[in-house]
């Protein structure tokens, strides 16, 4: 396969565009940029067998948490148990289908998409090759919005708000929930992309000379944005996984504006309109995210009133300024020696924006779980749609942003070639 795990082997920083001569790497070692930081490549010991042994585990995991009843809650002698698939049920018989819609796709078929892809492609399961490139152009494309993780969060912080109603409680299927969590990160984490691609296909041989230690752009290359083959700067589609790309993301920052603006006119109205509403007795009451974050303070839930407030009003409005600041960056307008700082940035922006969504899925936890006749229940409203639709345009306003724009006006490098690896 990969000789000493691609030592020699050339590749450019996705995010900031350097060409780097990748070192050899020990087992569960990993090639860093040495100028941003970001991870390039990990040679990762047994790379078949880890991910096949994680990916079966994950998903026989899944298949039980939607066996069995996942959680249940007591009110006055009324018991109400929900399984993991009558939560989207749930959603489509209250008119907010796109609510369950949501949770079908991230929380359950993307995760589960991905992980029989993983063993689809590190096992080379027989197929054509047009398939393979396709099947790993969506893997990559698709794995970070796999959300099982941010809807466990939801779930434990659904606890918290009714214990104040009943007694709450877990069904046979939360801890296979709690372990298929675990075990899909783990099985995502250990497939390494450049590893993956040249396990499919060789890297197509590059005619135009290169050289160690300075940005593509410069010497007239780019990388895939697909598969990291170094191809000339012309070439609009890879030779490797035949996908089509550009030096930079064409019109990368007029999309990410244009996708920030939306979140903006979204944001107000989701935080204005409520996102649930109680019914008590025959009494509705509507909550909006703020309303509750206030309520669970005064009841002396502290610690889940700061995860909601942080997650649902803070991260959403400091990504959005974030954006807005890595764009006026990438326009000139800021300063060129802060590239590490807005790297960083951006990185924590990629990385927090789905926690948003937290809050959408304690209210499909709420709505489906309190179903109580006469006493008690909780339907979703129209806050939550548009407070989802928040988080879903700032990831893709994220993820349209093209950092590299930003190390541009950076002069490269005056080492002729850098090399980092750590643990």
């Amino acid at each position: 396969m990969c000789d000493a795990h691609h030592a020699g082997k050339a590749i450019l920083c996705p995010q900031c565009d350097l060409l780097v001569t990748l070192p050899a790497l020990s087992p569960e070692h990993k090639a860093n940029c040495p100028r941003c930081g970001t991870s390039l490549t990990v040679n990762w010991n047994a790379p078949r067998q880890r991910p096949t042994a994680y990916a079966l585990a994950a998903l026989f995991m899944l298949v039980l948490s939607n066996l069995f009843p996942f959680i249940y809650m007591k009110v006055a002698g009324i018991t109400s148990e929900v399984r993991m698939l009558q939560i989207p049920e749930v959603m489509f018989s209250e008119d907010y289908s796109s609510l369950g819609t949501f949770f079908i796709l991230f929380v359950q078929l993307v995760p589960a998409f991905c992980l029989v892809t993983i063993l689809l492609l590190v096992n080379r399961v027989t197929m054509p090759q047009k398939l393979k490139y396709r099947l790993a152009r969506v893997l990559f494309a698709l794995k970070s919005w796999g959300m099982a993780e941010i809807f466990l969060t939801g779930v434990l912080v659904s606890f918290v708000k009714l214990m104040a109603y009943g007694d709450i409680g877990v069904g046979s299927s939360f801890i296979p929930w709690c372990l298929f969590c675990v075990l899909q990160l783990r099985a995502f984490q250990c497939v390494d992309r450049r590893w993956l691609w040249d396990d499919i296909a060789p890297a197509p041989a590059c005619p135009v000379p290169f050289k160690a230690g300075m940005t593509g752009l410069r010497q007239g290359l780019r990388s895939c944005s697909c598969c990291t083959a170094i191809l000339p700067a012309g070439q609009l589609e890879c030779g490797r996984c035949h996908t089509k790309g550009y030096p930079r993301k064409r019109h990368s920052l007029q999309w990410t504006v244009s996708l920030l603006l939306t979140a903006i006119m979204l944001y107000f109205p989701a935080n204005i309109l409520p996102i649930m509403t109680t019914d008590l007795l025959g009494d509705k009451m509507p909550s909006t995210i703020l309303a509750g974050v206030i309520l669970l303070w005064s009841e002396g839930s502290y610690p889940v009133a700061g995860v909601i407030f942080i997650a649902s009003i803070m991260v959403p409005t400091l990504k959005m300024i974030a954006i807005a600041w890595l764009c006026l960056d990438a326009r000139g307008h800021g300063v060129a020696r802060d590239r590490e700082r807005m790297h960083l940035m951006y990185e924590i922006v990629e990385f927090v924006g789905r926690w948003s969504m937290i809050d959408v899925f304690v209210i499909a936890v709420l709505s489906s779980l309190v179903r109580m006749g006469a006493l008690m229940n909780i339907y979703p409203a129209i806050g939550a749609l548009m407070f989802a639709m928040v988080v879903i345009i700032t990831m893709l306003a994220a993820a349209m942003f093209d950092p590299r724009l930003s190390w541009d006006r950076v002069p490269d490098p005056d080492h002729e070639e850098l090399n980092k690896s750590g643990k």
